[in-house]
């Protein structure tokens, strides 16, 4: 009887280790999760904010030239 109860102990022991092992892994796996999300955004702003700044550069080399035009024909 001795020998069962042992074994029981050391069997509930292990099983409460694996549930804990789970424990940590399904909160390892979430960070892992969010710090991708955390990256992906980052990077999708990046983008749009590179967009955005060579979209205002363009734009300003049209009112450039515009304006070089205008300026050209008032001069002649």
């Amino acid at each position: 009887m001795k020998k069962v109860a042992v074994t029981v102990a050391v069997l509930a022991l292990g099983l409460a280790a694996c549930t804990k092992n789970a424990d940590n892994n399904a909160a390892n796996e979430t960070a892992v999760e969010n710090n991708a999300d955390v990256d992906v955004n980052a990077g999708a702003d990046a983008a749009l904010n590179a967009a955005g700044n060579e979209l205002n550069a363009a734009d300003n080399s049209v009112q450039n030239a515009s304006n070089a035009v205008e300026n050209a024909a008032t001069n002649q």
